[in-house]
């Protein structure tokens, strides 16, 4: 029987790594189609597997690494022969969400979401320093592979650093949003005209204010501010990751408000604009969640306070409406 345990404990751990593996480079197939190669080295303004990565850390352990380090070797070699500074950049493929996961882990982050500090963390723990790690040890084992320049070291550790944080912004709050997804209940059908709306403005909105030549992106935040406000994570999250591929899309096609713009103005641009829309979906979300869920905590407590009050006061005593009652009120 425990031998039988032992194995079943086994195959299961090695079905999730492989299904990390496979979702790693699976997701990481969808990033090379929109890939941009800057002093030879091959890299993209959004790496959605370091978001898948992360996520699969959160949700299952740190016990997944493997599948990490399988999803990234197999994205290599599909890009080439593998060298020995490959396996620096695999390594620090792996290190990075591994790192980012344990910082979150140190500070309390909560997967729901819920509050403010959750989305801070995200961001600045699990977005921005954690895939530091990344970007700076990929270029370095590019650089002394001898396939990067030294001078092309920057432009290329900026794009690498920031497409690995946008993968964290946009992919893991959708992914943390699916895990608590549950099966809409008859109150929340009362919602369904106001979701219809968004998305229908959503689909207009959006592909106008990135395709357009008349620089219309600002467009994208009424939809975004709207949806985290009446929708939080739910609403925000998936509208976000629709704007960054949207705006990605446009950015490599040299069309819309990107298609004047060289190289480097379009990075800029492009990074500002889904950096602006990855911080605003996930922390005004999380802001409003927390107020909400803090008004809930005071209505309950003030329901279970007039509980208390009610069973603490002694009761009022009985009015006597006898007839000496009656004959005193008529002076007789």
């Amino acid at each position: 029987m425990v031998r039988t345990e032992e194995v079943q404990r086994l195959s299961l751990a090695a079905l999730r790594i492989l299904g990390v593996a496979l979702a790693y480079y699976g997701v990481a197939q969808l990033g090379l189609l929109k890939q941009l190669v800057i002093e030879g080295a091959v890299v993209t303004a959004l790496w959605p597997s370091t978001g898948i990565a992360l996520a699969g850390l959160l949700f299952l352990g740190l016990g997944v690494w493997p599948g990490i380090t399988l999803g990234a070797l197999f994205t290599v070699v599909t890009l080439g022969s593998v060298h020995l500074f490959d396996i620096g950049i695999i390594a620090a493929s792996t290190l990075a969400p591994v790192c980012a996961c344990l910082m979150l882990r140190r500070v309390g982050f909560r997967m729901e979401l819920d509050r403010l500090r959750d989305g801070v963390a995200l961001v600045f723990l699990g977005a921005l320093a954690g895939m530091l790690i990344s970007a700076t040890l990929g270029v370095w084992m590019l650089v002394l592979g001898g396939k990067l320049r030294l001078s092309g070291f920057w432009p290329t550790w900026s794009a690498w650093w920031v497409g690995d944080a946008m993968g964290v912004l946009v992919v893991t709050p959708v992914l943390l949003m699916l895990r608590r997804a549950r099966r809409p209940r008859a109150r929340d059908f009362r919602r369904w005209p106001e979701a219809v709306a968004l998305l229908i403005t959503a689909l207009v909105v959006t592909p106008l204010a990135t395709m357009s030549s008349l620089s219309l992106l600002f467009l994208v935040f009424p939809v975004l501010i709207w949806a985290a406000l009446r929708f939080q994570l739910p609403g925000s999250a998936p509208y976000a990751l629709f704007v960054t591929v949207l705006a990605i899309s446009e950015a490599t096609d040299l069309v819309g408000a990107f298609a004047h713009h060289n190289l480097i103005q379009r990075m800029v641009s492009l990074q500002a604009l889904n950096g602006s829309v990855a911080l605003t979906s996930l922390l005004l979300a999380a802001i409003v969640t927390e107020q909400r869920n803090v008004r809930l905590k005071i209505e309950e407590a003030c329901v279970e306070l007039a509980d208390l009050v009610a069973h603490l006061s002694p009761a009022e005593p009985p009015k006597r409406w006898g007839p000496d009652r009656g004959t005193n009120a008529r002076g007789g």
